[in-house]
Order: structure tokens, then C-alpha cells, then sequence
């Protein structure tokens, strides 16, 4: 599946447009995690184990999105955008969302 964080995709026409798709995941931290995320934060830096788990958010996310996308025809996606918003101490959501489309080489 193609992407794009544009609304054109370099080589391609847009033949048909399918409407907004989108991916959610909403996460929780483990209790784990945050104790070693806390220890990491003793040191500064790079906080690898929150890196490693937005990084795998957005990853579904953005699977669930092309999933959206293919079960409604698409071979693309434009305009892809991720957002996250905290939905409760410790639980957040992460939303990946963009156009689908159906593209023919130009």
C-alpha cells in the first residue's frame, strides 16, 4: 500500500477517493515499565522504554489504518496524520488517519 503525508502521490493519478480511514490504539503503561522508565529518567537521556512503546503504538496504528484502507479498496493512502492525546494518567491513544484512495500510475 502506498503513502504520503501529502495529498499527491509522485508518480500516481488518485482514480478514485474512498473516504477517511483510521487506526486506534489506546495503551497502557505497565507497572514495569514505569518503574524502569523512572530509573532511565535517574540518568537523562533517551527514555528507551517509552520510545520503544510509542514507537509500537504508532506502528498498530498505522497497521490498523492501512487494514481500514484495504478493506475498503484502497491501494493508498494520502494525507496520513498521526495524533495522541492522554486519555487518563498512564493510558494514551494513538490515532493514525489519512485519505484512502485508489491510484494508477500517471
Amino acid at each position: 500500500m502506498h503513502n504520503t503525508t501529502s495529498f499527491a502521490l509522485t508518480g500516481f493519478r488518485i482514480t478514485k477517493e474512498l473516504g477517511t480511514v483510521r487506526g486506534i490504539v489506546v495503551r497502557s503503561r505497565s507497572v514495569v515499565g514505569n518503574i524502569g522508565a523512572s530509573i532511565q529518567t535517574l540518568f537523562g537521556g533517551d527514555i528507551t522504554l517509552y520510545t520503544e512503546l510509542c514507537e509500537r503504538a504508532r506502528q498498530d496504528a498505522f497497521e490498523r489504518l492501512c487494514a481500514h484502507a484495504a478493506a475498503l479498496g484502497a491501494n493508498a493512502i494520502i494525507g496520513l496524520r498521526y495524533d495522541a492525546a492522554e486519555l487518563s494518567p498512564g493510558v494514551t491513544e494513538v490515532l493514525c488517519y489519512g485519505t484512502a484512495v485508489q491510484v494508477a500510475p500517471a
